[in-house]
């Protein structure tokens, strides 16, 4: 019988399968009443860094993660900390998928992984499904929600939970900042020339002082899925970088990636085709986004000019660990095989942002309203 694909799911990719046998075995061995189907194993399509699994077992399914092939940089695609992160946020913020269970046997799909629930509702990428009737309303309204659900995020009291083991909120911008430029110097290749001035730029403007909050860190629409409607957020994803830190730090990853009909060409391909947010009109500007989140959640956002600088370098950073390993071998992911471009555009735009001060956002009597450009 022939499987079902959802629009999210690919059949597993070369290079990348898992030992059905073994895996099987183990599900059987640690989850009870299982249905006595086969397993059946389909890949998500999204995603660059961890590799994420949909298992099928008659109506049982979940969600298997589990790190990239290769060697990986220190403390990154820790998986049994996200399971933990997922342990303590789940009960508090519905979007987060419910864990199942964690294991560090290594002989089951070749490195540690994690399950975790099956979530089902509509991610957004690059375009709407065929039958979403786009309107300004419409992306507005998903614009709203995310703001809102962030802030959500950043109000939970982090020290009624176990992430205040696992974080350490004093002093995170700093540590952030030059963690962030000793990964860049680790996975070097290639000569960007705006690189050392962007880096000494941000080490002389951490700020000084700052609020602390449970952040996700890689907070953008396509890990975020919606209801039928586009109403709700059902599903967030991708909780491995979460941590308690700077709320500001998280919003300036959001804003990183939220690419709009005006900017430059190389931004909104930077990674790979636009996204909906550069395609379809309604979405919020990044000043309208960054004035709704501090008007919910009351933060001051002056200085948000170097979060949003930060937010670009540490994408450029990631971007530039991906192409590291395609370049040694570790991967051979065809798409991979440009991100050096991506980064050298990475670098130019977070340059530019940095010494023209080009979204430099004041929220108070004299910001813009919300609600311009919205009809």
């Amino acid at each position: 019988m022939q499987k079902q694909i959802n629009e999210d799911t690919i059949p597993v990719r070369k290079g990348e399968e898992l030992n059905l046998f073994e895996l099987e075995k183990f599900l059987r061995q640690n989850i009870k009443d299982l249905p006595s189907n086969p397993l059946e194993l389909l890949q998500f399509s999204a995603g660059h860094s961890n590799l994420t699994y949909q298992l099928k077992i008659g109506d049982w399914e979940a969600v298997l993660r589990r790190p990239p092939l290769g060697p990986v940089a220190p403390k990154a695609h820790d998986m049994e900390r996200e399971f933990r992160i997922l342990t303590e946020i789940h009960p508090l913020f519905a979007p987060a998928p419910k864990p199942i269970l964690f294991s560090d046997d290594g002989s089951v799909v070749g490195s540690p992984f994690f399950l975790m629930e099956r979530k089902h509702g509509t991610v957004l990428d690059f375009t709407f499904p065929s039958e979403t009737k786009v309107t300004k309303d419409l992306c507005w309204g998903i614009s709203e929600n995310l703001v809102e659900k962030l802030v959500e995020l950043h109000s939970i009291d982090y020290k009624k939970t176990g992430l205040v083991e696992i974080s350490k909120p004093d002093g995170f911008m700093e540590r952030q900042v030059h963690g962030w430029i000793a990964r860049f110097q680790r996975a070097k290749t290639d000569d960007v020339k705006e690189a050392e001035t962007l880096m000494k730029w941000l080490a002389k403007n951490v700020p000084e002082k700052h609020d602390h909050s449970i952040i996700h860190y890689d907070y953008k629409l396509n890990n975020a899925m919606f209801n039928e409607d586009y109403q709700e957020m059902v599903g967030l994803f991708d909780w491995e970088m979460t941590t308690v830190g700077d709320p500001l730090a998280d919003l300036g990853v959001a804003m990183g990636y939220w690419t709009l009909p005006d900017d430059p060409e190389m931004l909104k391909r930077g990674l790979n085709k636009p996204p909906v947010t550069a395609v379809y009109e309604g979405f919020m500007t990044r000043n309208q986004f960054i004035e709704a989140y501090a008007k919910k959640s009351g933060r001051d956002v002056t200085n948000f000019h170097f979060y949003l600088t930060f937010a670009y370098f540490k994408l450029a950073v990631i971007c530039q660990q991906i192409y590291y390993r395609y370049k040694k071998g570790q991967t051979k992911d065809p798409r991979f095989s440009q991100f050096n471009r991506s980064v050298q555009s990475l670098i130019q735009h977070a340059t530019n942002v940095a010494l023209n001060n080009q979204y430099e956002v004041r929220y108070g009597k004299n910001s813009p309203s919300c609600q311009e450009g919205r009809d």
